[in-house]
């Protein structure tokens, strides 16, 4: 073996010949191995188990056995199904100090799996592990400024969320023609009428309404009677009262 001159000393090449077996297991199950390796008291996780039948001596078992799991519906035996082909592969280590060391090779590989009588107990784990993942704490603030109203996620919230002035609903301001209008009495409201007359000689309906507050059918009626209806010239689209009644008007307003 070379020197390793980029951690400023030699590959410890002792461990070089120890069996390693490299093995595929469960998220779960990685977990809770990492779970006992932070911890500074040392104990066995597992337990492996090789059986081999005598008279078949080629046709061996592989088991796994945890001694112990944080999560009660983790399977405590695992079936291991050999790989039957793997790429020669070596294990490293390297310390605080930039030591580096080769640990082993691997001799065999393995996939982890439950036995077929722990699915349904794994599959609920499997499921709880899912809905934690997708539990999410999130917090909304609101802040009022002239701009609209802004929601801007809080540290640790996935995605923002924003609304400006124009995107805001509006309330849309009620039209007078949608309100209920009470009619008033009729001899009432034609002096109302000759009044608004006496003011200027040319009406349209939407102004009559709004100075009159009528319901703009009623005030069709009494205009039908009262006035004219200009459908040309300069007034058009406007009401002006019949001569007879525009005569009266006048001697009224001289009186």
């Amino acid at each position: 073996m070379e020197d390793d001159h980029s951690n400023g000393g030699v590959l410890d090449t002792v461990g070089a010949s120890t069996e390693v077996y490299l093995m595929k297991c469960p998220v779960a199950v990685a977990k809770s191995w990492q779970s006992h390796a932070a911890s500074s008291d040392f104990q066995p996780v597992a337990k492996f188990i090789e059986s081999i039948d005598p008279l078949h001596p080629e046709d061996r078992k592989f088991k796994m056995e945890m001694h112990s799991s944080e999560s009660v519906n983790l399977p405590k035996s695992y079936t291991l199904n050999r790989a039957k082909e793997i790429v020669p592969m070596s294990i490293f280590s390297e310390t605080n100090q930039g030591r580096v060391a080769i640990e082993g090779f691997v001799e065999k590989k393995f996939d982890m799996k439950p036995y077929e009588e722990n699915i349904e107990e794994y599959g609920r784990l499997c499921r709880e592990r899912t809905n934690k993942s997708m539990i999410k704490n999130r917090q909304i603030q609101v802040i009022d400024n002239d701009h609209g109203v802004h929601m801007r996620p809080m540290p640790g919230m996935v995605g923002l969320i924003s609304s400006s002035s124009k995107e805001k609903k509006k309330t849309a301001p009620v039209k007078q023609s949608d309100m209920k209008r009470t009619r008033r009495d009729r001899g009432e409201l034609e002096d109302i009428m000759f009044k608004l007359f006496e003011r200027q000689p040319n009406w349209a309906l939407k102004q009559l309404v709004q100075e009159t507050d009528q319901p703009a059918q009623f005030l069709k009626e009494i205009l039908n009677e009262l006035c004219v209806y200009n459908k040309r010239g300069t007034n058009q689209g406007t009401y002006e009262l019949k001569p007879e009644y525009k005569k009266s008007v006048e001697d009224a307003g001289a009186e």
